[in-house]
């Protein structure tokens, strides 16, 4: 559950690449067309049913508004594990076997891999949904649309913009300065470890985490020129983080314990983990697995990599997609629309899900405006509505991350061990990148 803010640039005039000759997951060999037109999109006759998949507890009930006021349109939910735990992984089987539900949750780090499967519809011309684009914060438009023109492949849904949960009564009875560097928050970090505490966990499985990192750092993973994708998991930018985070651990300042482990929640709860750096949907993550802490945390900006600076990472996102081969994507695509942009659907799936919409008409939601008493009362919202502008537009995800998430996790895995390095699994996690690219005759530039 997760996203940004931003505007469209170069970057994403990279998937006109996306007339790619392979496809994998046994995709059709023939690939996607760069920049395809969409198809007609009429209409259907009658009334219709269609199949939603996503993972967002509490849908079902966000659904149920929209059944009651469209009975010619109705929407079954199907609940599924997380994407990358089997979701996306049946979404391709069902786009092969040609019976995939009609809309579909897909994570932004994923929608490259389903364009260039050629799994998803083009809706920019069913009704209303190229006029929605002002609707949403810019980047995410980015996502779902790849540059490419006359283009939308799904709905913005929510997003993660990053900052950092801390313990603030901790930090003040300590004498701990708050850092808003990240020279600070190592400096921090010893002085935490003096204290018999961690300043926060290295979660060596959130490879995406990780990436929020690097994207603040402004380090670009990916690219793509039009026909050939550039991967670069070793740019100057990410080994700074991968340095940094690397010397945290060999001198034993964050602890590593297995993320959202109940022994990870309970070193929250017990005030083993001073901070937390993470996304927006954290706040709910927090309040559930650290609840004796309660009214003791508070939110602030992440640490800068040079003084005075504003950015922020983001980690995570999820759009609204329309599968290939739905009968119905007129009607598919209007319902993605109101579940995204609806005031009332927006705070259900916030209250009952934990998401944070995609959409700008979300601050002025009341989940959003006022004070959150977990964190002492502090307007937490508003904290995260800076980060999101922070965001930079610019972070382009590749065509098989859920592979490099996994490669670049073994690595880290191996490297809190002992054995190596964070910048030797970035090394080898982009050996591994582009050697799947090739398997998969996606052109990759050397």
């Amino acid at each position: 559950m997760r996203a940004h803010y931003g505007k469209v640039t170069a970057a994403f005039a990279m998937i006109s690449a996306l007339a790619l000759s392979g496809c994998s997951a046994g995709g059709d060999s023939s690939g996607a067309e760069a920049g395809a037109e969409a198809a007609p999109c009429e209409a259907s006759d009658g009334p219709v049913t269609l199949e939603f998949t996503t993972w967002v507890p509490g849908m079902d009930q966000v659904v149920e508004l929209w059944n009651e006021a469209n009975p010619d349109i109705q929407v079954t939910v199907q609940t599924g594990p997380n994407g990358n735990s089997g979701t996306y992984q049946n979404f391709f089987n069902q786009i092969q076997a040609g019976n995939a539900p009609d809309l579909g949750q897909i994570e932004y780090d994923a929608l490259p891999n389903f364009r260039v499967q050629d799994g998803l519809e083009n809706i920019a011309g069913c009704e209303g949904v190229a006029d929605a684009q002002d609707q949403f914060v810019d980047w995410t438009w980015g996502q779902v649309t790849f540059g490419e023109e006359g283009s939308v492949y799904a709905v913005p849904q929510d997003s993660g913009p990053m900052a950092m949960y801390y313990r603030a009564d901790l930090f003040e009875e300590a004498g701990i300065e708050v850092p808003t560097t990240w020279e600070e928050y190592a400096t921090a970090a010893e002085e935490i470890k003096a204290q018999g505490s961690y300043i926060t966990n290295f979660p060596k499985t959130d490879v995406n985490w990780f990436a929020g990192m690097v994207w603040q750092n402004g380090g670009q993973w990916f690219a793509n020129d039009g026909e050939n994708w550039d991967v670069n998991l070793t740019s100057p930018e990410s080994e700074e983080v991968a340095t940094y985070w690397q010397d945290l651990l060999s001198k034993d300042l964050v602890s590593t314990l297995p993320s959202f482990s109940d022994e990870w929640n309970a070193s929250f709860n017990t005030g083993q983990q001073w901070t937390w750096v993470s996304a927006v949907w954290g706040a709910t993550t927090l309040s559930d697995g650290a609840p004796d802490t309660a009214g003791k945390w508070a939110v602030a900006p992440m640490p800068q990599w040079e003084d005075g600076g504003e950015t922020a990472g983001n980690w995570g996102g999820s759009s609204t997609a329309v599968l290939k081969g739905s009968e119905h994507p007129a009607e598919a695509a209007k319902f993605a629309l109101w579940l995204n942009t609806d005031p009332e659907a927006l705070a259900l799936a916030n209250e009952l899900g934990g998401l944070y919409p995609a959409a700008k008409s979300a601050t002025d939601l009341e989940a959003f405006a006022g004070g959150v008493d977990y964190y002492g009362g502090q307007k937490i919202y508003d904290v995260f509505a800076d980060a999101s502008s922070n965001v930079n537009p610019d972070f382009t995800w590749g065509p098989t991350m859920t592979q490099t998430y996994t490669d670049v996790s073994d690595g880290f895995g191996a490297a809190i061990g002992g054995s190596g390095t964070l910048m030797d699994a970035l090394e080898t996690g982009q050996q591994k990148t582009i050697d799947s690219l090739k398997a998969q005759s996606i052109p990759v530039s050397e």
